[in-house]
Order: structure tokens, then C-alpha cells, then sequence
């Protein structure tokens, strides 16, 4: 047996690249918000032409860049490659839910899913709109849940009428906690499913990062929470019509499930169950 001191030959390897880190392929799919490495410029994708790509920024500023261009997500190098016009596999809603092809929307159940308000159903029908069509499942928004005790009455639900309630700030000691106890102690408790998340507004459950934040600011109570979020932003704020294109920029950067919080994720998961159980 012979005794090679020095080894196998290194150059028989792939000793160039050894150690290299691999830089992952993604497909430059619409909304898809990634960062130019060498302008900084980062922006949701817009527009996909031949070798060029099209970014637009936070503040609506639109530019294009070259495919073959270096690329970061999250602060990570990627290569930008075309979408596959056929992926192999079945394709997912923005909820992570398998799609169902060629399904018509059911004709909507008696139950009922309630949300706060106009910015919490747009949320929830951007990410869960094919899954809630699917099952026949009608979102309202309340305009807030001061009166939520006798919509309950009003709309008398039972075992195969049911109400699923989405609610703000819902923590020990709110008013909002409060509303739900008494809606939960009322007639029509065992028919109704009061939930929430903990953020002050339905805003929060994005996550910060979306928005090039770190983490959303606090905003002193002396402060309307929304007009303080946009100033911190370097949106307007003067105006309601101000905070609704806030609203839109905010919206228009959630892609899927992936960019929201947990805490709001599983709560609406449990509503559609709720409602939805036969």
C-alpha cells in the first residue's frame, strides 16, 4: 500500500468555487420587491420586458434595470430570471392555499365574516379573496366595533348562521376586549368567534420591513396613530384623502401571506373554519 503524503490532485476538484456561496434564482414575478445593488434604488416589480426589468419605488418613482443586473432581496444577492410559463406544479393562492382551477365562486353562505374596517377587508381579500370565494364566505367591515352587541342581535345567529368577528387591538384591558366578552356572555355567544391581533391598526400586521422599516414607529397618543405612521413615512398627512393613498402604498407591497404578521395570519384562518364548519 502505498503512503501518498500529499494527497488527492486539488486541481481535480472545483477548488475556484469552493466556499463560493450560490446565489439564488428567483422569478421576477409582478410585485416582487428587490433592491438594485449598485443604485440602491428598491422597488416592487412592475413590468417584465425582454432583458429589462421594471422597479417602482415606494413613492410611486418608476425605473428600469437590465435582468442580467445584480439584485438583493432582503439584503441578499439574487439573479432575476423570467417566470416559468409552466411551473409543473398545482399554483398557490396568495394564502398559501392550493388553487382550485376552473372553480366558480359559491353562492355566499348565511355566515359572515365582520372586520373593523374598509383597510381590514381590502387586507383580507387581497390575500384570502380566492380562498373566501371558494367557500361562499362574505366579508363586511363594521366601521369600527363600538356597536358590534347589536349587529350580533340584529343579525341572530345560530348553528348554521354564524358570525365571525375580526377585531383591533384586541389585548386585556381595551375596550375592544371588552366588546367581545359581552358579545361572548350575550344570547348568541356559542354562534359567534371574536378574535383579533394586538396591533393598535390593522397597518401593523404588515410586516415593517414591506415598508422599509425596521419596525413601525410608536406614535404618541397626543398623535392620530395613521397621520403619525405617514409622517414617519415622509407621506402627506393632512388629509383623510392623504391617509387612503398611504393605505394603498402600504397595501400595494403585500404579495402574499409572507408579508403579514403571524398574529394576524392564524386569526383569520380561524374565522374561515368557524364559518365555514359544517
Amino acid at each position: 500500500m502505498n503512503d501518498d503524503r500529499y494527497g488527492t490532485d486539488v486541481l481535480a476538484s472545483d477548488w475556484k468555487n469552493a466556499g463560493r456561496k450560490t446565489v439564488p434564482q428567483v422569478e421576477a414575478v409582478r410585485d416582487l420587491v428587490v433592491e438594485d445593488a449598485a443604485s440602491g434604488f428598491c422597488g416592487a416589480v412592475t413590468r417584465l420586458e425582454g432583458q429589462f426589468v421594471e422597479l417602482e419605488d415606494y413613492f410611486g418613482k418608476k425605473r428600469v434595470f437590465p435582468i442580467t443586473g445584480s439584485f438583493l432581496i432582503d439584503g441578499e444577492p439574487v439573479t432575476l430570471v423570467h417566470a416559468k410559463k409552466d411551473g409543473g406544479g398545482r399554483a398557490r393562492t396568495a394564502s398559501g392555499s392550493f388553487a382550485v382551477d376552473d372553480q366558480k365562486a359559491r353562492i355566499a353562505r348565511a355566515s359572515r365574516i365582520f372586520v373593523e374596517g374598509r383597510h381590514d377587508a381590502e387586507l383580507v381579500e387581497k390575500v384570502w379573496g380566492d380562498d373566501l370565494r371558494v367557500e361562499g364566505v362574505v366579508v363586511e367591515y363594521l366601521e369600527g366595533v363600538d356597536d358590534l352587541d347589536a349587529i350580533v342581535r340584529e343579525f341572530a345567529p345560530d348553528r348554521s348562521r354564524r358570525i365571525g368577528v375580526l377585531v383591533d387591538h384586541l389585548v386585556p384591558g381595551s375596550k375592544e376586549s371588552r366588546i367581545a366578552d359581552a358579545v361572548k356572555r350575550g344570547p348568541y355567544g356559542a354562534h359567534v368567534l371574536v378574535v383579533g391581533h394586538p396591533y393598535i391598526d390593522i397597518w401593523q400586521a404588515v410586516k415593517p420591513a414591506r415598508v422599509g422599516l425596521e419596525a413601525w414607529p410608536s406614535i404618541p397618543r397626543s398623535i392620530e396613530w395613521k397621520k403619525g405612521i405617514c409622517a414617519a413615512l415622509g407621506l402627506p398627512h393632512e388629509t383623510q384623502a392623504d391617509t387612503a393613498r398611504a393605505w394603498k402604498r402600504i397595501l400595494g407591497t403585500v404579495r402574499s401571506f409572507a408579508d403579514l404578521e403571524p398574529e394576524l395570519l392564524g386569526r383569520v384562518e380561524q374565522l374561515i373554519d368557524f364559518v365555514t364548519e359544517p
